[in-house]
C-alpha cells in the first residue's frame, strides 16, 4: 500500500487567488510569475528571478519540477533581453540539470552572452536555497519589435 503525499492545498489556492488579482499582462507581473511568486530584479548586467518554493512546484520525487527551474532561466533571460534592448522570443534553449533542489529560497541569474539586432544569444544559471549550482542554460532568442502605442494589432 501507497502513501499519497497531498500538496498544501490552501497555499496552492493562494498562490493562484492572489496571482489572479495582481497580475497584468506585462514583464515582472504576467499571471505566471505571480503565481510562482517570482521576484525579478536587475543588475548592472543581469536579470536576477528569486522566488520561495512551494510543495505545489515540486514533482513526485519531491525536488523542484524541472519545468519550473527553466521556467524561471528562460523569463531571467527574456526579461533582461526586454531590459537592454526590447521584446524578444525563445528560439531555442538548452538545460542540463546538476542537482536536485529541495526546497528554500532559490535565484536564476540571466546574462547576455552576445547581443544582436536580430539574434542574440542569452545564458541563466538556477541556484539552490545553499548558493549551489543546481542548472544552466543557454538560449538563442528572436529579437521583436516593440509595439507602437496606438497602433492597432490587426493580425493576417
Amino acid at each position: 500500500m501507497s502513501h499519497r503525499v497531498r500538496i498544501d492545498e490552501d497555499r496552492a489556492r493562494q498562490a493562484f487567488e492572489s496571482a489572479l488579482a495582481e497580475h497584468t499582462q506585462a514583464f515582472g507581473t504576467f499571471f505566471l510569475a505571480r503565481f510562482l511568486g517570482l521576484e525579478i530584479s536587475y543588475g548592472d548586467d543581469c536579470c536576477i528571478v528569486e522566488f520561495e518554493t512551494a510543495d505545489f512546484m515540486f514533482n513526485p520525487q519531491g525536488s523542484l519540477h524541472g519545468g519550473v527551474i527553466v521556467t524561471a532561466m528562460d523569463i531571467s533571460m527574456g526579461h533582461l533581453l526586454n531590459h537592454l534592448q526590447g521584446p524578444g522570443m525563445t528560439l531555442e534553449l538548452k538545460t542540463q540539470f546538476v542537482r536536485a533542489v529541495r526546497g528554500g529560497r532559490v535565484k536564476a541569474v540571466g546574462k547576455a552572452i552576445r547581443r544582436g539586432a536580430g539574434i542574440s544569444f542569452m545564458g541563466s544559471t538556477f541556484f539552490d536555497a545553499d548558493g549551489e549550482l543546481a542548472a544552466f542554460a543557454t538560449s538563442t532568442w528572436k529579437s521583436l519589435a516593440r509595439p507602437v502605442p496606438g497602433a492597432s494589432e490587426e493580425r493576417r
